[in-house]
């Protein structure tokens, strides 16, 4: 993959589908629908998922593209291959919290390699550069972004807004922690990056459009993303998409 190419191209798309996906979240009311998994989908994550399609099967034709929104997708396999989720953290979205994103990542023999998060309601746009290196855009312009050296005296911890349950309360029990905070989406992934949060545990279900971009981001910025079980890198082009449980951090963190 030239990723001199890559990356303008998905940062663009990113950037085009926040803005069709906020056409829908200012509107004065919007259709929600459910999914046969039981997981809601408007018109938002529709349009995105149509506009960012194209886009990449234009840009990149060769290139196997997996995305939340086509089922016929998740049938394909590949070790190279884009993935989508054009609206992550729907319930958010939903229920106008602000904590959505748009994920676009390119994977390699199961790492992510680049990717793009954009927060369209929060101004916020997380990408890898070309050589790798992940930054924050803002107001057109791009800063460096790096993990925050961990005090394992005093961790700060984010974790699911809608899905922080007693098991992961539990969890997050085993550390020192200063303080934490909840977010939605994989904002998480990024808030590790930028060094707002030192860990993020997941205990919970989740699919590798929900992870990709994010778990990119942060490889960019010096962090990792590892299973929870046996603190192996997680890897993707699993069958069946899924992710086991998992930890998001900074080098450095003790996992307890």
């Amino acid at each position: 993959m030239d990723f001199d190419r890559l990356i303008p191209v998905i940062r663009q798309l990113a950037l085009e589908a926040g803005t069709r996906i906020m056409k829908v979240y200012d509107a004065p009311d919007f259709a929600v629908k459910t999914k046969s998994d039981h997981s809601p989908v408007t018109e938002a994550d529709e349009a995105a998922d149509a506009l960012i399609s194209a886009g990449l099967r234009s840009a990149f034709p060769d290139t196997v593209l997996i995305t939340e929104e086509q089922a016929d997708s998740h049938a394909l396999r590949a070790t190279t291959f884009l993935i989508v989720d054009p609206l992550d953290g729907t319930k958010e979205f939903v229920q106008r919290r602000g904590d959505f994103t748009v994920n676009i990542a390119y994977v390699e023999h199961g790492i992510p390699l680049r990717g793009v998060v954009y927060a369209p309601a929060q101004g916020r746009l997380f990408y890898t550069r070309a050589d790798g290196v992940s930054v924050e855009e803002v107001g057109g312009v791009a800063r460096e972004i790096c993990v925050a050296k961990p005090d394992n005296a005093a961790l700060m911890v984010v974790a699911s807004k809608s899905h922080r349950d007693a098991a992961t309360e539990d969890y997050i029990a085993r550390y020192a922690v200063k303080d934490s905070r909840s977010a939605g989406s994989s904002l998480k992934f990024c808030l590790v990056a930028t060094g707002e949060a030192d860990i993020y545990p997941r205990l919970g279900r989740t699919m590798e459009w929900d992870t990709a971009a994010g778990d990119a981001v942060l490889r960019g910025a010096g962090g990792k993303v590892v299973r929870m079980d046996d603190h192996s890198d997680l890897l993707y082009g699993k069958v069946g998409w899924g992710n086991p449980f998992f930890i998001a951090l900074a080098p450095g963190v003790d996992l307890k």
